[in-house]
């Protein structure tokens, strides 16, 4: 018999939370410097190529 077939059946509850996510991306664009590349991507210029791993995470808040 299964561990779960002895456990009493539990109420589960849905939470909502909000997480700052830290992840490290590939991204490409066109540029004529990297100057100009730096300054197209902080304005949010460009395509994602990978969406990498994330390497941190942080609950902000969690509530029922």
């Amino acid at each position: 018999m299964g561990s779960a077939a002895l456990k009493p059946d539990r109420q589960r509850k849905i939470f909502h939370a909000t997480l700052h996510v830290t992840r490290v991306e590939e991204w490409s664009l066109e540029a004529e410097s990297l100057e100009e590349a730096r300054q197209l991507l902080h304005n949010g210029q460009g395509e994602r190529s990978h969406v990498g791993q994330c390497i941190h995470c942080e609950i902000a808040s969690i509530e029922e």
